[in-house]
């Protein structure tokens, strides 16, 4: 990044719906780890929006999190995190309000530590309202990229109440989606449809010669991989269970960790087929060498309320490295002419063998190629357009 304008040399307060320590960086972390490189960026981490369950991974980050609110604030990535310690509870005015009297007094603290002045205020989740009246910033964003209210254990009507307000207050509004972005609209003026991208450079290095992951080097073909948080609310568990059934020849690889978001995901019935293979977390710099290995790849998400609005990452991945794509039919996918659709495992595997014995080298550099225009740098530079036409 260089240059002038609203995104050079600001100060930013973004408020997250995550840790930024997190297995799958979505987003906020890598939009924010960028405009670190030139400008002030202190983020909050999750407030805690979804009631905690008793499972393990929730207990684990409710500890963690209360480990990182007893310091003031920490620094990774280039980027000042603050871990503010609200109650997770957000369904009663009187928890919200004084939920919103600690996040206050929190950032405030920080924002004085870090010479913080009329920063911009970036809010991924509407709660960020409460920080307008005591930062008085220079612009406010509401950068939409889910239908947080669809997920679980969620207070919908209490976040809808909040997203409705802070949309019509917010400069800017960012939606990531088609849906996303109907939505907004009927809240506020000034809303920009952005979906999601990814770092396509370091994508496209999958193309380069180079040996594939050894992991994935070892499994038979074709290898079809799936990239991601494995989610029983999002991923559809029984699909991939029916397309390793139908094609036994074939290697289904899962990468990205089990039940983040949903504790309650159980891959058992995908453990017991021998052509299934789960690898785990895989940082993003790990991600090239094991798609340089695969043959396609797969969006195998739910139809529900929750990947209604979703425009996934991993569709310019997945391009950047060459890879054909089929996914099931996410309304937020239907105008990227690069995706193959199919709703069962059935049309999901017809899909794949006609993708698998059509595909050239060829193919593949050219799906790198047509993102080109979808990368981080390329999307921070529309954003700071849209911020200077708020002036």
């Amino acid at each position: 990044m260089s240059g002038e304008g609203p995104l050079h040399g600001a100060s930013i307060v973004c408020v997250g719906f995550a840790d930024w320590e997190t297995e799958n960086w979505t987003n906020q972390q890598h939009l924010m780890s960028r405009l670190a490189c030139e400008n002030q960026v202190l983020f909050i981490e999750s407030l805690g929006l979804r009631r905690p369950t008793v499972s393990a991974r929730d207990l684990r980050r409710m500890a963690g999190r209360l480990k990182r609110g007893l310091r003031p604030l920490s620094e990774s990535d280039g980027v000042h995190v603050l871990s503010p310690l609200v109650i997770p509870f957000h369904s009663h005015r009187s928890i919200q309000r004084l939920n919103g009297f600690l996040l206050r007094r929190a950032v405030l603290k920080a924002a004085r530590r870090l010479g913080i002045e009329h920063p911009i205020l970036w809010g991924y989740v509407p709660q960020a309202l409460a920080l307008v009246a005591p930062l008085q910033p220079s612009r406010v964003v509401y950068h939409c990229v889910d239908d947080i209210a669809a997920h679980e254990r969620i207070d919908a009507d209490a976040f809808a109440r909040a997203e409705k307000l802070f949309a019509a207050r917010a400069d800017l509004v960012i939606a990531s989606s088609p849906p996303l972005a109907r939505r907004m609209r009927e809240f506020a003026d000034n809303v920009r449809l952005m979906p999601n991208v990814a770092d396509t450079d370091l994508f496209a290095t999958a193309l380069e010669d180079g040996p594939a992951d050894p992991s994935m080097a070892a499994l038979p073909r074709p290898r079809i991989v799936f990239v991601g948080a494995i989610s029983a609310v999002k991923v559809d568990l029984e699909l991939l269970g029916e397309l390793a059934e139908l094609r036994p020849e074939w290697s289904i690889v899962l990468i990205g960790p089990v039940g983040l978001g949903d504790p309650g995901t159980d891959v058992s019935k995908l453990t017991t087929k021998a052509n299934v293979q789960l690898l785990g977390h895989r940082e993003p710099n790990e991600l090239p060498a094991l798609l340089r290995g695969a043959d396609a790849a797969l969006i195998p998400y739910r139809l529900n309320r929750l990947t209604a609005s979703i425009f996934p990452m991993k569709v310019y991945e997945y391009l950047a490295a060459g890879l054909a794509i089929v996914s099931t039919p996410l309304p937020s996918l239907a105008s990227v002419e690069e995706i193959s659709f199919a709703a069962t495992a059935t049309e999901t595997a017809a899909a794949l063998d006609e993708l698998l014995a059509s595909d050239s080298e060829d193919k593949r550099r050219a799906r790198s190629r047509s993102t080109a225009g979808h990368s981080w740098q390329a999307r921070i530079t529309e954003i700071g357009q849209a911020l200077e036409e708020t002036r």
